[in-house]
C-alpha cells in the first residue's frame, strides 16, 4: 500500500510502498477515510532531531495524527466493533496504566519517557496511508457523519476544545467575552466551539481578511490587526478586558496582545506552538490573570467534540487531496496557502483523484 513516510531528520517526507499492516491483539485495522496535514508534522521533519525531541519521534514511520476511517478488520480480543463503521482516531498513546492514562489523558502519561512513541503519526505509523492499525480504545464513533471532513477534529478540533473547556469557569454567566487570536484551522473551529458551548461574546482577530470574514459569518465580532488593535478589543469589553483569551499563534507579539487585553482574574491560554518568549512580572499582567498553555486533549473530550460534530454544531474547512498529491498538501501547509485544513483522502476513484489533483495544482496563495 502507499504511505507518506518520514524517513530522516530534517528531510521532507516521501510517498512510498509499504506492507499493509495487520492488527495486533486489542487493535483494529482501519481503512483510512481522511488524514489531516498538521503543522506539527512540518516541525517534526523540518526542525527537530533526536537531540531536541528524543528517540520517540525518530524515523522511520508514516505521518498523520489526524485520522478518521472505517473498520476493516479487528484483532484478537476486540469485541463490539463492526466492519464498515466510521470512527475518529484519538492519536495519543500512553502507557495505558498510570493515573493520567486511566483518565483518558494519554497526553500527560506519567511514563511517557519510557514509551516507544507519542501517538499514531508521531513515532508510530499514522493515517497518511491506505490503512493503519489503531488500539481499539482509541476509537471515537462518528455514526453517519462524514469521516473525511471529521479527520482534523482529532487535533485541530480537540486541541481548542480542551483549551476552551479548561477556561469555561471564566466564561460562565452573562456579559462574558472570549478572544480568539489566529483564525487558521484551529482558530476557526475554536470560534464555533465557543459559540456552541458558551454565551460569551466571541471576538476574533487575524491578519487575513478572508479568515476574518469567515469568523464573522460564524458569529464572531472581528477586529483587524495593526495600530490600535488592543484598544479596539478593550472597547468591545467596555474597558473591562477579555475574560478568556486563546492565542492560536504563540508568537511574542500575539502573547503581548493577549496580556494587554485580558481582564483582571481572566485567563490567557497559549495554544499555538510558534514558541515566542513572553515577558512577565508583577506589573505586566492584570491582577490574578492566568497565563497558561495546553497540549492536545483527552479521549473523553474527543467523544464530546464528535457529538457536537454529529449534531451539526461544528463544521471543518477542508481542502481534499488524493494520496498521490499528499506531498503537495504539505507544501501548501508550509507556504500558508490554505484556509482551513488539508485532508488527504487515500481511497478515491480515478476520476475524483484526477479532479483533486488538478485542483491542488491550481490553488493560489491565500485560498
Amino acid at each position: 500500500m502507499k504511505a507518506v513516510r518520514f524517513t530522516e531528520w530534517k528531510t521532507k517526507p516521501s510517498l512510498r510502498e509499504v506492507p499493509k499492516p495487520k492488527p495486533a491483539p486489542g487493535e483494529v485495522l482501519l481503512k483510512v477515510a481522511g488524514a489531516g496535514a498538521c503543522h506539527s508534522d512540518v516541525a517534526v521533519y523540518e526542525q527537530f532531531d533526536e537531540s531536541t525531541v528524543g528517540a520517540q519521534l525518530a524515523p522511520e514511520y508514516t505521518l498523520g495524527h489526524e485520522t478518521a476511517g472505517w473498520i476493516e478488520e479487528v484483532g484478537e480480543g476486540v469485541l463490539g466493533l463492526t466492519k464498515g463503521d466510521a470512527y475518529l482516531v484519538y492519536g495519543p498513546i500512553g502507557c495505558g496504566h498510570c493515573a493520567a492514562c486511566s483518565r483518558g489523558q494519554d497526553t500527560y502519561c506519567e511514563n511517557a519517557a519510557k514509551t516507544p512513541f507519542l501517538a499514531s503519526g508521531l513515532g508510530k505509523d499514522g493515517g497518511m496511508a491506505e490503512y493503519m492499525t489503531v488500539p481499539a480504545r482509541n476509537l471515537v464513533p462518528l455514526g453517519d457523519a462524514d469521516p473525511v471532513a471529521a479527520a482534523p477534529l482529532a487535533d485541530a478540533g480537540l486541541t481548542p476544545y480542551h483549551a476552551i473547556k479548561l477556561a469555561l469557569p471564566k466564561l460562565q454567566g452573562g456579559g462574558k467575552t472570549a478572544l480568539v487570536i489566529g483564525l487558521g484551522g484551529l482558530g476557526q473551529i475554536a470560534v464555533q466551539i465557543l459559540k456552541a458551548t458558551t454565551a460569551a461574546t466571541v471576538i476574533a482577530t487575524d491578519m487575513k481578511p478572508e479568515a476574518m470574514e469567515l469568523a464573522a459569518q460564524r458569529g464572531a465580532v472581528t477586529v483587524e490587526g495593526g495600530e490600535g488593535q488592543a484598544d479596539r478589543i478593550r472597547e468591545l469589553t467596555e474597558g473591562k478586558g477579555v475574560d478568556a483569551v486563546f492565542d492560536f499563534v504563540g508568537l511574542t507579539p500575539t502573547i503581548s496582545l493577549a496580556q494587554k487585553v485580558v481582564a483582571k482574574q481572566g485567563r490567557i491560554t497559549v495554544v499555538g506552538i510558534a514558541g515566542g518568549p513572553v515577558s512577565w512580572d508583577f506589573y505586566s499582567n492584570p491582577y490574578e490573570a492566568e497565563l497558561t498553555n495546553t497540549y492536545w486533549g483527552t479521549i473523553e473530550e474527543l467523544h464530546e467534540l464528535a457529538a457536537l460534530y454529529r449534531a451539526g454544531s461544528i463544521e471543518v474547512d477542508v481542502t481534499r487531496f488524493s494520496l498521490d498529491d499528499a506531498l503537495e498538501a504539505y507544501e501548501h501547509l508550509e507556504n500558508g496557502t490554505l484556509l482551513g485544513r488539508a485532508v488527504v483522502v487515500p481511497h478515491l476513484d480515478d476520476a475524483t483523484a484526477a479532479s483533486l489533483g488538478a485542483l491542488a495544482g491550481r490553488l493560489p496563495a491565500g485560498v
